[in-house]
């Protein structure tokens, strides 16, 4: 499961030459290891193969088109949890302390909740472990899978990927709120714009209240912009 996990993490990051060249190296670790089933496996057939056969310019085109114009296909894990809400910061800490504690580190400049830094955290656990962890952010995983599906892109299976190896668990009541999400395609500029929106911030007294990573992943009921309870 490790090896699986570590070629989802690079097969959701931004191509370069480097990952263009090994997408064969990433094709057979995941074949060889078998930690998908086998229909799981060949629908990541049509994204190996694209890397294999469209320009770097046009992977890259794509993918920007995707995960960085379009909100609601967001890599951030958090960005579907709290949005721009400032509980967003806290809950960065947090699993940032969380990967320290196993002795993960990142850059400052990286964001912990960025779903190829996630993945490759999880790689490093044992396989008991590692599908715990996947299973807490289950409900974004099955919310942007859907999202990549209907816009008939390759990247839809590796979402699928990690779906099954998550166990297949989703609590219904958030997905159901994800879906409620506007979802604006990349070339609905006014769409996109309003959805890029910053929530407002609010001043005040506020009461701290614990933020463990997977009580922040699943804080979904609480809309970004209402403050915790006691404040």
């Amino acid at each position: 499961m490790s090896r699986t996990l570590k070629a989802l993490s690079l097969l959701l990051s931004y191509p370069t030459e480097e990952l263009k060249a090994g997408a064969g190296e990433l094709r057979t670790a995941i074949t060889e290891e078998r930690a998908l089933k086998p229909r799981t496996r060949y629908a990541l057939d049509p994204l190996f193969e694209a890397f294999a056969r469209d320009e770097l310019i046009d992977l890259q085109g794509r993918y920007v088109d995707l995960f960085d114009r379009t909100r609601s296909l967001s890599l951030h894990l958090f960005e579907h949890v709290h949005g721009e809400s400032r509980e967003r910061g806290q809950a960065m800490i947090d699993l940032r302390e969380t990967y320290l504690g196993q002795g993960f580190r990142m850059t400052p400049e990286e964001l912990p909740d960025y779903l190829p830094a996630f993945l490759e955290f999880a790689s490093l656990l044992p396989p008991r472990e590692a599908r715990e962890m996947l299973a807490q952010p289950a409900h974004v995983f099955h919310a942007l899978f859907e999202r990549l599906a209907k816009r008939g892109t390759p990247y839809a299976a590796v979402l699928q990927a990690l779906i099954e190896l998550s166990g297949g668990r989703v609590d219904p009541e958030a997905l159901e709120d994800l879906r409620r999400q506007p979802d604006p395609s990349a070339d609905d500029f006014v769409a996109v714009d309003a959805a890029w929106e910053e929530a407002p911030v609010k001043f005040g007294p506020e009461t701290p209240e614990p933020t463990g990573f997977v009580a922040k992943l699943r804080a979904w009921k609480r809309p970004a912009d209402r403050p915790p309870a006691g404040s």
